[in-house]
């Protein structure tokens, strides 16, 4: 069955990044102008899916704004002729068929996917984390990289990465052996094992594709840590029944959820502008030179 329909979980505090979230959701944080949640539903869009459910909590309104008509902006800006910006936010509006539901207690993310039970119903399903921008290395997105996966052999496909072994510990790690280039058939996840105990360095990287199984599987996780219903758990459970392959895609993982890694994020992003790149550049090097020259930095 075709994939039709994307997930994505937005409904976290935000709490690495207070004060900036205490009025405004994290996924509302701009890499360069765009919000990072606007990037991952564009992920979604280029890889076939228009059909999208964001799980949201209280206090995140600004995302539905953000992907809703704003006929007032609209009207000032097409009485001040400035067509470029009009388009642009029309567009967004435009992006997807987007729905969204509340969870309502902060429950972990397996919590907040088993909220998508209803809308998803009976159908395999995209998960796109929403604090996680995902740079493919060449021209197909990510989760379109794991639908080309799925499409083959029909069953459950989670994003990976290979990150150096003394920071699997960071990750859940997988466990399994290369069946062809890059495609992994998946024995095991191991969640934040110390180095010397990693079946691998390859971590899951934050997209993932479910047969709808998984919902059952969802619902009898028991809570872990902070009694959260770890989404790793219900995928071990699934393991028992059904396969489940691994795809080192072709991409590099942003985390815009921490703050060295959103500013890194902003910096990567904005070199690839080519209203930016310039000067952009210039100020970096700038920067660079006056830190190996000690006139900045210093206490």
């Amino acid at each position: 069955m075709k994939v039709r329909k994307a997930v994505i979980p937005a409904a976290g505090y935000g709490t690495r990044f207070l004060p900036a979230t205490k009025a405004q959701p994290k996924e509302m944080l701009t890499i360069v102008d765009t919000p990072v949640i606007q990037y991952v539903v564009e992920e979604a869009v280029a890889s076939g899916i228009t059909d999208i459910l964001i799980i949201i909590s209280r206090g995140k309104r600004a995302v539905e704004d953000h992907f809703d008509r704003s006929f007032e902006l609209e009207a000032d800006l097409e009485g001040k002729h400035k067509e470029e910006e009009l388009k642009m936010v029309r567009r967004i509006a435009d992006l997807a068929d987007i729905h969204y539901v509340r969870q309502k207690t902060m429950n972990g993310l397996g919590d907040a996917i088993l909220h998508a039970r209803q809308h998803v119903g009976n159908e395999p399903f995209a998960v796109l984390l929403g604090d996680t921008l995902m740079q493919p290395t060449n021209s197909v997105p990510v989760t379109k990289q794991l639908l080309e996966v799925f499409n083959r052999f029909g069953e459950s496909v989670v994003a990976l990465e290979e990150v150096p072994l003394e920071k699997v510990s960071r990750y859940g790690v997988v466990s399994g052996s290369a069946i062809e280039d890059g495609i992994v058939f998946v024995d095991n996840f191991v969640e934040k094992p110390k180095p010397e105990e990693a079946p691998s360095n390859l971590v899951i990287a934050s997209r993932y594709v479910f047969t709808p199984e998984i919902f059952s599987h969802l619902e009898k996780v028991k809570p872990g840590k902070n009694g959260e219903i770890q989404l790793t758990d219900a995928m071990i459970m699934q393991l028992q029944e059904r396969a489940m392959y691994g795809l080192k895609v072709a991409g590099h993982r942003h985390d815009a959820g921490n703050k060295l890694d959103f500013i890194k994020t902003n910096i990567t992003y904005a070199l690839e502008r080519e209203d930016l790149h310039d000067k952009l550049a210039e100020f970096i090097i700038e920067t660079a030179n006056n830190l190996k020259s000690g006139k900045i930095g210093e206490k």
